[in-house]
């Protein structure tokens, strides 16, 4: 893939949205006059400025009637750093849904909570009821540092992970907003009691750092135009990548010495996943290692790469304004030698790391104090209670009657912890007794392992489906390994409905990446531990296709692999041109082993011509347009 440089930042024009920052009072305005307004939607500069208070306006796409108004609603998102939810929490959330909401809760890939259907009246309501039981929305979306992760895994007899918890809320509170603009909103100007601050975070927030800090402003990090966009963090331990490590912005690791006592972390920044079809310019791109800083500099480091981001990030266009560009545009080097500046120090070596693993924690696990957590798997992060399945039902009795936190995985499943052993049976009847599940060997493992974002009919950006799709999709893709011979095989499946790439499909084994209705970008080659990049395999692969497009790479991985070699792995040792010099004499099996024939029809190259117009305007394969047009030439003569 050409990654073309842009054109040159100092010669173009800020984009609209930092005028909106810069006029908005920090965050205050327009929204606090349009949510007074009897009104369904906000104006397209509160749009802006309301994702900084957690909340997406959004037009549910099935309820569109030609001539009527959208119908208008909102998406709130929570900020839960490193994944917890208070049970209290939880409990207003699930409350939420149903008096305000779709009746649904949504984990999402970054460990918060996403509450569907809300309409504007009740909005305001529905962010006080959160933050009253001790929750938070401020910040989970726009120009801002974003839910700051950690291994959901609640070890109390691994002191690392315990410092990856403390240290993502310290950051967490490092970085948030310092405006009044959410209280005033959304709780009239009535904080709400939160635990003392961390005085360590207070003070290295008002700590100037050789030019972190901007000087009497309302917001000492951000300044009037917060970052250029957003900014995503994880804090995690060598080792586990449970957190999606590379596609982060920043990723702070844990460094621990013998004695199992925090020293310092290792740091990687850079990583993003966002990208646009057509636009070159645009890329996925893992993170790189930076160095290694003492546990007393981690707030000072932190605050340093903000700062570089905050003062040279791309302004000018959106689609060019994060993190990992300002590093490929400059390169390592100069980026490490802008953070020193700021940081006021030379960044050490990084440490030796061990190779990172994908874990997901499900099922019944000891968490090293005698109690037990459970993770529970959630399918595409869905919370909701459909027929028999009342799995929404269900975690509301646990919480209500065993008062458990939660942690909240980057893979959209959730984890109860700190359970009495004695309390297992009564969990697991409540689990069956609702038609839940909580032993992971029972579950598909393709389905296990995947993620879809939500896409249509709420996500404005959504080209096509994802999360009502995939079950459909895994269903074909275990079909079609069951049918090549490969019974026992499964691979990482992630799909999202357009290239932002919420569900991270550009580090799956098989990505698929909405390009046009009904139709997908396939990516290949990622790792099954989430360590490297897919690379685009096809642009535009309709749903109709997707068993013949497959097969032939199946069956030639079959053929080819090398001992326990993994798909991705296996696509990315032998390259593209190979899979498709394979796939390009494959002849299909029937289901005795033959081989089957394949029916050709020649065209007159005008009417070839004619038909691939057709196609890519219809957005179908040409076999389809084919076959509907003889079956409805055969009907009329019959």
């Amino acid at each position: 893939m050409v990654k073309s440089a842009p054109f040159p930042i100092a010669s173009r024009k800020p984009s609209k949205v930092e005028g909106i920052k810069e006029n908005s009072n920090f965050l205050r305005e327009p929204v606090a006059t349009e949510i007074l307004q009897d009104t369904t939607h906000f104006t397209e500069n509160a749009v802006q400025l309301l994702k900084f208070h957690g909340s997406y306006q959004q037009d549910n796409r099935d309820n569109r009637t030609k001539g009527q108004e959208k119908d208008y609603q909102f998406m709130l998102r929570t900020k839960n750093p490193g994944g917890l939810v208070p049970p209290q929490l939880y409990l207003a959330l699930d409350k939420i849904a149903d008096e305000y909401g779709n009746h649904t809760l949504r984990a999402t890939t970054r460990q918060g909570f996403q509450l569907h259907g809300i309409l504007k009246k009740n909005l305001k309501a529905a962010i006080a009821t959160i933050v009253n039981n001790l929750g938070s929305t401020l910040g989970a979306c726009g120009d801002i540092n974003r839910n700051v992760m950690a291994p959901p895994a609640p070890f109390k007899n691994r002191p690392e992970y315990q410092y990856a918890w403390e240290y993502a809320q310290n950051i967490a509170d490092l970085l948030s907003a310092q405006t009044g603009a959410y209280y005033e909103i959304w709780l009239d100007g009535e904080k709400a009691i939160s635990a003392e601050e961390n005085p360590e975070v207070k003070a290295a927030r008002q700590r100037n750092g050789n030019g972190t800090i901007i000087h009497d402003n309302e917001e000492p990090i951000y300044g009037t135009h917060y970052m250029p966009r957003k900014f995503k963090i994880c804090v995690t331990v060598p080792g586990d990548n449970s957190v999606d490590l590379y596609s982060q912005d920043l990723t702070l690791v844990v460094i621990t010495n013998k004695k199992k006592q925090l020293e310092g972390f290792n740091i990687f920044a850079g990583g993003g996943l966002g990208r646009t079809h057509g636009k070159e310019e645009t890329f996925a791109r893992l993170a790189d290692p930076i160095g290694y800083v003492a546990k007393d500099d981690v707030y000072d480091i932190v605050k340093a790469i903000v700062a570089t981001q905050r003062d040279y990030g791309d302004r000018t266009d959106r689609r060019h304004a994060r993190l990992k560009y300002l590093i490929n545009d400059w390169g390592l080097d100069k980026f490490r030698a802008q953070v020193e500046e700021y940081f006021g120090k030379s960044i050490e070596a990084f440490k030796p790391l061990p190779e990172f693993k994908f874990h997901d924690f499900l099922g019944w696990n000891e968490q090293g104090d005698g109690k037990l957590f459970l993770g529970i798997s959630i399918d595409n992060g869905r919370v909701k209670d459909e027929g028999s399945f009342q799995l929404k039902s269900a975690l509301r009795e646990i919480v209500e009657q065993f008062n458990l936190p939660i942690r909240l995985t980057s893979n959209q499943n959730l984890i109860f912890y700190d359970i009495e052993p004695d309390s297992k049976q009564a969990i697991q009847d409540i689990l069956s007794r609702h038609g839940v599940g909580d032993d992971p060997s029972k579950i598909e493992p393709l389905v296990r392992y995947a993620m879809a974002c939500p896409a249509l009919p709420t996500c404005g950006l959504a080209i096509t489906e994802s999360e009502r799709a995939i079950p459909g999709i895994l269903e074909r893709v275990r079909a079609l390994l069951d049918k090549v011979g490969l019974q026992n095989e499964y691979f990482v499946v992630r799909m999202t409905g357009c290239p932002n790439g919420c569900a991270r499909p550009y580090l799956a084994e098989l990505g698929f990446v909405g390009s046009a209705p009904e139709s997908y970008q396939l990516w290949l080659g990622g790792s099954p531990n989430q360590t490297r990049l897919a690379q685009p395999y096809t642009e535009k692969l309709h749903h109709n296709d997707l068993d013949t497009f497959l097969e032939p790479i199946f069956v030639y991985f079959k053929k080819s692999r090398k001992s326990k070699e993994s798909f991705g792995d296996f696509c990315d040792r032998v390259g593209f041109d190979a899979i498709r010099e394979f796939a390009s004499t494959y002849e299909p099996q029937t289901a005795n082993g033959a081989n089957k024939s394949r029916h050709r029809v020649n065209l007159k190259e005008e009417v070839y011509g004619k038909l691939k117009d057709v196609a890519q305007s219809q957005g179908k394969p040409m076999t389809q347009l084919v076959t509907e047009a003889l079956e409805a030439y055969f009907q009329n003569l019959s």
